[in-house]
């Protein structure tokens, strides 16, 4: 295997435990189609290169099974179009105005970008404006994917964040967080919306299901 083939093999399990959160090698060596030997391998590097991490889970009385998944680190490799300038500037928001005002300012954010999904998204059907909403989401950063709701047991659908696109301001400032379950309620008005999974409470994405009202 040459360099570039190893490094784009990496790569490939990079973003799958990106959008699939911790997996076992044999489940990585089955979706990526290579051995098992060669997973373990290239896991063995990306963990000594602070990429990934493993956790043990024990079930019964034999052997653990070892689950591996993105550490910190190999969740900064990802694109990122905001960091460390807009904590910043938000930390100094704080300092000089107060926590409220970021508050302010944050939700007139939010406010105006979700006026602008609604104007870009339209009147389609609901299964239509959410494959605009996701390519929308992909553009700014997030790694968005949509699923029927049925695979988890729901009604609806299931909108999915393997990557958020402000992490560094989400760890920050958490009321952001809050702001985006408010703006998927704005652009989508006939549809109920639960956020069922999120990053910041050590999730490998974040989650939400969608449900129409009619």
């Amino acid at each position: 295997m040459t360099i570039s083939e190893t490094r784009s093999t990496k790569q490939d399990i990079l973003n799958h435990l990106l959008k699939h959160g911790q997996v076992k090698a044999v489940q990585l060596a089955e979706s990526l189609q290579i051995s098992p030997q060669a997973v373990r391998r290239h896991l063995k590097d990306l963990e000594s290169e602070g990429l990934i991490e493993h956790k043990a889970q024990r079930a019964g009385k034999g052997r653990p099974n070892f689950f591996y998944g993105l550490s910190r680190a190999g969740r900064d490799r990802f694109p990122n179009r905001h960091g460390d300038f807009a904590v910043s500037f938000l930390d100094a928001v704080v300092e000089t105005a107060g926590e409220e005002q970021v508050e302010i300012i944050l939700r007139r954010q939010w406010q105006k970008k979700a006026q602008e999904y609604r104007d870009r998204l339209g009147d389609g059907t609901l299964a239509q404006r959410l494959k605009k909403l996701v390519g929308l989401r992909q553009a700014e950063g997030y790694m968005a994917e949509i699923k029927p709701a049925e695979e988890h047991g729901r009604q609806g659908f299931f909108l999915m964040e393997h990557h958020c696109a402000i992490a560094e301001v989400a760890e920050s400032f958490p009321v952001v967080c809050g702001n985006e379950l408010e703006m998927f309620e704005a652009i989508l008005p006939d549809c109920k919306v639960e956020r069922t999974q999120w990053i910041n409470e050590g999730e490998h994405q974040c989650g939400y299901v969608i449900q129409s009202r009619g």
